[in-house]
């Protein structure tokens, strides 16, 4: 059983423009009062204080403690929830993703490769993307989550692959760490996009080097160059829209996600997201991260301010800033040169999305404006870029309380976890890396020793930065347990260990998706622990994470958002 999209009545046609959707739903309901007894209640407070009991009344968590004791406070309309001796704890957080982006399976093929998907050559992904053109009719052909390291030819599709998808049709594919686009020759004439297109600052349209002038655009097109694609493969119709989002929302929900993170959404998603809380076709709080690129000089002139992306259980605690790019993707910025020289070249570095007094100045003017910031940094170099950001703004427009957040900080290095250690900075690791692509990054990307220390959880804790995990869900899926084991085993796909020195204990682990998220989003007073007056956004699972052989086995039996359930698998 799982929460439903409500009723759904097209009321009027708006001159031509379009449809509007009058939504007849309401949320679940909660009972005036609930009392679960009998389980493992890992509170993931200040003490990681462990209970048997909890009762919630009105959706918000009234007293933790024994079973025997909160039983005495039930009364004839009081519901008991006999856990059994299975797990309580709170509802999972995502720190960092993109939702409701793993609802796009609506309206683009998947072509991810395994073990998320099944696309092992290019005949293959060109096969999917025609019989996904077929079943919808018109427009754009989208496909999302292809990874040319794990294609049978080892390289990218190009814009002669595509054009054979359709010769008449736009077809774009985005590449699993979401940084580049292919499109086909079509795409490319829409886009304005030919041999004398220059690259734009902080992308790069790649070059045909056999064709007759090395200027022609072979179709591939990383960063900044990108985003362009997403104007047309994201401009959604109102069904659509809201088909990937309440779609998302069943997936999150069956694996214990009670808070979603929206990071670096386009406008045209994030403006839609707190219409849809508003209508209640998701029960999940949201943490919107606005894209910098698109909003920051209106949020400077005062045109925009965060809350007007506001509304329902929507919040927008950050900005997001995307400083560089993907290590597997060779756009991560580092200040050591890729392990396998990308193309031939030894010295690439890869390079920054934004330069960096461009950053510099952005991030000064958040400060400024007392607008909480997310830098997205993969690579060392662009960490340091962000740090030395934050430093400059922190010296000029002081403010104790910013919490600045850095997305991945995948190859972060020990001194940069020491400064954001005195500085006050807290990275999200993308820790599932290990298990995704551990082998690659350790055999083509880093080498062996930078891979075995990146994301390196170890290192924050031993030098007391508080951090979170998270899966960048489209990227990989949303599976919070997944994200606890690779902090704990850092094993990869191969069974190898990728850097056992940085591994952690399980508890900080949950933490990491519970309580420390929570707290990077400026959640912390609401939820994310187990405490009175806190809201009652809670997860039964099948098992105890603390002590099963392997978390990743363990079953979501019940997720409940203020005090209401919206999934029960039993």
């Amino acid at each position: 059983m799982s929460w439903r999209v409500g009723v759904l009545v097209l009321v009027a046609f708006l001159g031509g423009l379009g449809v509007l959707l009058a939504i007849v739903t309401r949320p679940v309901a909660a009972p005036p009062h609930e009392i679960y007894i009998n389980g493992h209640v890992l509170t993931m407070d200040a003490a990681d204080t462990i209970a048997e009991a909890v009762s919630v009344k009105n959706g918000q968590i009234d007293a933790v403690g024994r079973s025997e004791m909160l039983l005495e406070l039930a009364d004839e309309q009081t519901s008991i929830v006999d856990l059994r001796g299975r797990t309580l704890m709170p509802g999972f957080i995502d720190a960092h993703g993109h939702f409701p982006g793993s609802g796009q399976t609506v309206f683009s093929a998947d072509l991810n490769s395994p073990p998320i998907g099944d696309i092992t050559d290019l005949t293959q992904l060109i096969d999917r993307l025609r019989q996904f053109a077929a079943a919808r009719g018109d427009g754009w052909v989208v496909g999302h989550g292809y990874d040319d390291t794990l294609l049978a030819e080892k390289r990218h599709p190009t814009r002669d692959d595509l054009d054979r998808v359709s010769p008449e049709r736009p077809v774009a594919v985005v590449h699993v760490s979401g940084h580049l686009a292919v499109v086909n020759s079509v795409a490319l004439a829409e886009l304005g996009i030919d041999e004398s297109t220059p690259d734009p600052e902080g992308g790069v349209i790649v070059r045909d080097a056999g064709s007759a002038d090395g200027r022609r655009p072979n179709g591939v097109l990383e960063e900044t160059a990108a985003r362009a694609v997403w104007e047309h493969t994201l401009d959604l119709s109102m069904m659509d829209a809201l088909r990937m989002t309440t779609q998302a929302a069943e997936e999150y929900l069956e694996v214990g996600v009670t808070t979603a993170s929206a990071g670096g959404m386009p406008a045209t998603v994030a403006s839609l997201l707190g219409v849809l809380s508003n209508w209640n076709q998701f029960p999940q709080r949201v943490a919107l991260f606005p894209l910098f690129e698109e909003v920051g000089e209106a949020l400077f002139s005062g045109e925009t301010v965060l809350k007007q992306f506001e509304a329902g259980k929507v919040s927008a605690p950050r900005v997001k800033i995307i400083a560089d790019g993907s290590i597997q993707g060779y756009t991560g910025y580092l200040t050591e040169p890729y392990y396998v020289p990308f193309k031939g070249d030894a010295s690439y570095r890869g390079y920054p999305s934004v330069a960096r007094e461009a950053l510099f100045r952005q991030v000064a003017g958040l400060y400024q404006r007392r607008i909480q910031v997310a830098i997205h940094c993969n690579g060392d170099a662009s960490i340091d870029d962000g740090l030395d950001a934050i430093e400059a703004a922190m010296a000029a427009h002081p403010w104790p309380d910013a919490r600045p957040l850095i997305i991945h900080a995948q190859m972060t290095r020990k001194d940069q976890i020491d400064r954001m250690a005195a500085m006050g900075v807290t990275p999200s690791f993308f820790s599932a890396h290990t298990y995704y692509w551990g082998d690659r990054h350790a055999a083509i990307f880093m080498g062996p020793e930078r891979a075995a220390n990146m994301s390196p959880a170890r290192w924050a804790i031993d030098a007391g930065v508080r951090f979170s995990s998270h899966l960048d869900t489209p990227v990989t899926p949303m599976l919070p347990l997944q994200a606890v084991w690779s902090q704990v085993e850092r094993r990869s796909t191969g069974g190898v260990v990728i850097g056992p020195a940085q591994r952690i204990e399980r508890l900080p682990a949950l933490r990491a998706v519970t309580i420390d998220a929570a707290w990077q989003v400026f959640m912390d007073d609401q939820v994310g622990s187990i405490e009175p007056g806190k809201r009652a956004d809670l997860v039964v699972l099948s098992d105890n994470p603390l002590t099963a052989p392997d978390v990743r086995s363990i079953k979501v039996d019940r997720t409940v958002i203020d005090g209401a359930t919206v999934y029960q698998r039993l």
